[in-house]
């Protein structure tokens, strides 16, 4: 196209329409260029704190809340990502936290996205069995495991048990369901894998399989599907929920297997890390906190390019290791893109304005690199302008 313009201009360079011709040229180009810059160049009213807070996913208390509430403050004030919601609140040991009902819950979600002007992720964690939040006791359907799934392992029974998981999860108001689980069961005893039913099988096709059906359900159903726990949790013998859970000895490449799969064939939007020790990886960081593991292994090696969200930051796998402030410095420069604070291991009414304050402290002195957050914001929001 360049290539005849040019020769237009040298046939009419004698002709009284040549500086007619040689408007349009320019101003033709002028456009050409302004767009193309206008696909690169941030939104110049979103401040660093605006950016920042959309890498924040975090939990709260209510039913249902009103303009007094501090999540509805943190939505405004600090332009927070999401939201995640819970039926069983850890710290004060009662089945009183966000969900109670169909009804219930869809209100209180619709009234939390009516809050920003950009859509919140509304998540929650409905893989089926033990870890289902919409539980069949609030009115939601009774969903089997996936370790139930694995062993009738028939794709038309997957697609249809997947189907009605995604579909009560679109209609009580979520936008994101935390699971498929991909973690092989390597370790039947692992108490928060194999014992709790949680994988589809030890076989890692089965588990490929299994997870794309329940990723392309979701969404077929409007629903961003997570994968988790990057780069694979099967194998431990203990909880990272309470410490550490080191797998130098017991992980195996063939756990990235489904991963390698799931961002071959199918739309991944997430993935969700796994605060699990690998010495090989990193000698000194947890996967959540290691570049090695976030960027080099799951971006630069397997092609991963969606959004990258941390496992619960409060759990005892960071917070018996790490200060706050070092936990969300290394995840951030690890390459994570949403830091979830669940405030369902503590409850820190406080907790966003700290990480804000923190990350932005780390910007301004050098420590975390500006142009991290603007990568992470850029991934959230080409997303929430795709999915949401």
């Amino acid at each position: 196209m360049i290539y005849s313009y040019i020769m237009l201009l040298q046939t009419t360079s004698k002709s009284p329409l040549f500086p007619i011709v040689m408007n349009l040229f320019l101003a033709f180009f002028a456009l050409i260029s302004l767009n193309s810059c206008n696909q690169n160049v941030d939104e110049p009213q979103i401040s660093i704190e605006q950016k920042i807070g959309q890498m924040i996913m975090v939990g709260f208390r209510g039913m249902s809340i009103d303009d007094k509430h501090w999540i509805v403050r943190d939505i405004k004030d600090y332009n927070i990502g999401g939201v995640i919601l819970f039926d069983y609140d850890v710290p004060n040991r009662e089945p009183v936290r966000n969900i109670e009902s169909p009804e219930q819950v869809r209100l209180l979600n619709n009234t939390l996205q009516k809050i920003t002007e950009k859509p919140l992720f509304v998540a929650v964690d409905q893989e089926g069995g033990r870890v289902n939040r919409l539980k069949a006791r609030y009115g939601f359907p009774d969903m089997p495991s996936h370790e139930y799934i694995g062993n009738i392992n028939h794709p038309d029974s997957t697609r249809n048990i997947v189907n009605v998981i995604a579909n009560a999860v679109l209609h009580a108001g979520f936008n994101i369901n935390f699971a498929p689980v991909v973690d092989l069961n390597t370790n039947p005893n692992n108490p928060i894998i194999g014992k709790m039913g949680r994988s589809f099988s030890d076989d890692y096709n089965m588990v490929s399989k299994h997870s794309c059906i329940f990723i392309e359900q979701h969404r077929n159903n409007g629903v961003i599907a997570v994968p988790k726990h990057f780069p694979g949790h099967g194998s431990t013998w203990n909880d990272s929920h309470y410490g550490m859970a080191d797998v130098t000895e017991t992980w195996d490449e063939e756990e990235l297997i489904p991963y390698r799969y799931l961002i071959d064939n199918v739309s991944v939007d997430m993935i969700m890390s796994a605060h699990i020790m690998n010495r090989n990886w990193n000698a000194d960081h947890p996967a959540t906190l290691s570049y090695e593991v976030m960027t080099t292994l799951l971006r630069d090696e397997l092609g991963f390019e969606g959004v990258l969200v941390s496992d619960d930051m409060q759990m005892g796998a960071i917070t018996e290791y790490y200060g706050l402030e070092q936990a969300v410095t290394l995840a951030v420069n690890a390459g994570i893109d949403v830091l979830i604070f669940a405030n369902n291991s503590v409850y820190d009414s406080e907790i966003v304005g700290k990480v804000v304050d923190i990350i932005k402290i780390g910007v301004e002195e050098g420590i975390i690199p500006e142009e991290r957050i603007r990568e992470s914001y850029n991934r959230i929001m080409k997303l929430k302008n795709e999915r949401l």
